[in-house]
């Protein structure tokens, strides 16, 4: 089939909400998709943080091929097996003690919104309040929405939801200010990593910092991660870096290798503010995403890829730090900054060009925050596709960069 042929069918039915490339993928395997014309790509976006074990993966298939046969869904009037299996692991994992289902980053980042008004609703304040960050991406309902730092993808939707403070990020002084006196503070929420704000970290002291006003102050830690956990960084959750634990942990993307997922994992403070009738998520906790969060983290865990992503993501930054070292020294290229296979290149001027750009010469990318490069490739990737991505890369950054492309 070709490409134009299918699109020009297809796209007048399908609201007109993404800016797409002339591309539509096949298959995958590995690292690796194809498109209907067969021209092959190499994947350094993974479905945006999703495709943990890449395209194709030898056990997850059966695996998800065999519950598909067995069942795919049922609701939760029912114990669903999984659920706890998974839930018991996610708590093991993370050093806390329950989890609630949902379908997507954003539900579980609006379930911990719901946390914690509840959190303060029960604590008898009337109208509580929740720190966000300039910047931060927590998504697109009017809630989630309303969190989010960026005016742009705001625009349009008012009146937001009110009960938002938004504080600068690394900034404990500037923290402490915003909520000097104010009684009506339930929360801290952030991203340890920023993904859609540009790849932006929370500094490691400034995360124990926050973690000890939090517990000073009986405010909730709720700490998104959703596209920066799941063992992206070399760790199953980037603020463990810090050494820290959250109250509220939401998650998504990677934990189901492409089946959507989301969780909400909660600490001794918030697990059971919810009780029954105080939420709920039709597909949230289903047979089929249960057993493909299973299937993901056993695999993780077997093949050792928290281990690969630390590896392979330092060897990534390396050689791009390597090749780009003439226009990190003049400025051109801001930073390189990142953790594992999350990793962010801000460039001196807008670079969404590069999107389509590596696309034709077969590397799969993102540009978020206008001018910052996003790599977050499947957590399988080899140092020699790394490399490969480099070579794709960064000729192409240098034309943009000296406006030959």
């Amino acid at each position: 089939m070709n490409t134009a042929t299918f699109i020009e069918a297809s796209s007048p039915h399908v609201m007109n909400t993404y800016g797409r490339l002339p591309i539509a993928l096949s298959h995958g395997q590995g690292c690796r998709v194809w498109d209907v014309n067969g021209k092959s790509y190499l994947d350094a976006l993974g479905g945006i943080a999703v495709n943990t074990l890449g395209h194709n993966h030898p056990r997850l298939v059966p695996a998800l091929q065999d519950q598909i046969a067995k069942m795919i869904h049922c609701c939760n009037y029912y114990h669903i097996p999984n659920q706890e299996l998974l839930a018991r692991k996610l708590v093991e994992l993370s050093g806390m003690t329950n989890v609630f289902f949902c379908s997507t980053g954003l539900e579980a980042n609006e379930a911990a919104l719901k946390l914690a008004r509840k959190f303060g609703h029960d604590k008898g304040i009337d109208r509580p309040e929740i720190v966000v960050y300039e910047k931060a991406f927590h998504g697109r309902s009017i809630a989630t929405l309303s969190a989010t730092g960026n005016p742009k993808i705001q625009a349009g939707f008012g009146p937001l939801v009110e009960g938002f403070i938004r504080v600068p990020l690394n900034s404990i002084e500037s923290l402490k200010a915003a909520t000097q006196g104010n009684p009506n503070v339930v929360a801290v929420f952030l991203e340890a990593i920023q993904g859609e704000g540009g790849i932006n970290p929370m500094h490691m002291d400034y995360l124990k910092a926050v973690r000890q006003l939090c517990d000073e102050r009986d405010w909730l830690l709720m700490i998104d991660e959703v596209q920066c956990g799941m063992g992206r960084t070399g760790k199953w959750f980037a603020h463990q870096w810090a050494g820290i634990k959250a109250d509220v942990m939401p998650l998504a993307k990677g934990l189901g290798s492409g089946v959507p997922i989301g969780a909400v994992v909660a600490g001794p403070r918030a697990a059971q503010i919810f009780q029954p009738g105080n939420h709920g998520s039709t597909f949230g906790g289903n047979p089929l995403a249960m057993r493909a969060g299973v299937e993901t983290i056993r695999i993780m865990e077997e093949d050792g890829l928290l281990d690969n992503a630390a590896r392979v993501g330092k060897h990534l930054a390396d050689a791009l730090a390597e090749a780009l070292r003439s226009e990190l020294n003049t400025h051109a290229v801001k930073e390189i900054r990142g953790m594992g296979l999350m990793l962010g290149i801000e460039l001196s001027k807008p670079c969404t060009a590069l999107v389509g750009q590596c696309a034709d010469n077969g590397l799969l990318i993102s540009v978020t925050a206008d001018n910052v490069i996003r790599l977050v490739p499947p957590l399988i990737m080899s140092a020699a596709e790394a490399d490969e991505v480099v070579s794709i890369l960064c000729p192409l950054i240098k034309q943009l960069l000296l406006g030959a492309a």
